[in-house]
Parts: structure tokens; C-alpha cells; sequence
């Protein structure tokens, strides 16, 4: 008597098929998933926090009588030379970021950034390369 001759795959070869094809999705799907505006927009983010903290930190030396600290009292404050000793391990610029270690330090065209009068608080927008602006609140010294 003869047997039927069976075909097709079994179950475990399929399993094994699979289970290659999903390493190989998972090897080379970040090849082409893009995070790098991501990745800009939190490191901006990260330095208008930087910003914010050491603005705060400058206020309550300034209101403590403490000599060496930045008198933000000025027109524009969202500029790099008065923002710049505020923050350390970047670099604030005015114009376009020409690396990963440069951010932008623009006026917030939504709000004012006057420090001169009487406001208490100011919008700047911080921008790294190949990101959007992200907010970063300083608080004005007298």
C-alpha cells in the first residue's frame, strides 16, 4: 500500500519563518523611522527649562543682594549675551543653529520681552537644529 504523499509546511517551520521575519522588521525599522525632530524639540526643551531654572536661580540671587548676578532689565532680554551665563554646556545663538550643541534664542512673537517696565516675566523661544520653537519663561532681575 502506499501513503499518500502529503504537502505543505509544518507548523514549526512556519514559526521559524516568523520569527526571522519580525528580527529582520525589528533590525531595519529604524532605518526608516525618523526621530531626529523629536529628538530636537526635547533638547530644546531641555535648555528652555535650563533657561527658566537659571533665570529663577539669578532672580533670588539678584533679590538677595548677590553683586554677581545678571541684571536682566532690558528692552529685549531674549538675547544670547544675556541668556548665555544663565545656562552651561550650550551655546545660545541668534541666528540658525549650525549643530547639536547650538540653540536659537529668539523673541516669543506672541508675547512681550520687556524687562525694562513692568513685567515680572518674559517669553523667549528656544530652537535647536531641525526643531520648532519651544517656549522658555525668564524671570526679569532688577
Amino acid at each position: 500500500m502506499n501513503k499518500p504523499v502529503q504537502s505543505g509546511f509544518t507548523l514549526i517551520e512556519l514559526i521559524v519563518v516568523i520569527v526571522i521575519l519580525g528580527i529582520l522588521a525589528a533590525t531595519a525599522l529604524p532605518r526608516f523611522i525618523n526621530l531626529n525632530a523629536e529628538a530636537a524639540n526635547a533638547a530644546a526643551q531641555g535648555v528652555a527649562g535650563a533657561i527658566a531654572s537659571g533665570s529663577a536661580i539669578n532672580f533670588a540671587a539678584r533679590s538677595a543682594g548677590n553683586g554677581t548676578a545678571v541684571d536682566v532689565n532690558v528692552a529685549n532680554v531674549c538675547t544670547s549675551a544675556i541668556l548665555g551665563p544663565l545656562v552651561t554646556g550650550v551655546t545660545l545663538v541668534g541666528a540658525a543653529p549650525a549643530n547639536n550643541r547650538e540653540f536659537q534664542i529668539t523673541a516669543d512673537g506672541a508675547n512681550p520681552t520687556d524687562c525694562s517696565g513692568t513685567a515680572v516675566s518674559v517669553r523667549c523661544a528656544v530652537t535647536a537644529q531641525g526643531g520648532t520653537a519651544q517656549p522658555a519663561t525668564v524671570i526679569c532681575a532688577r
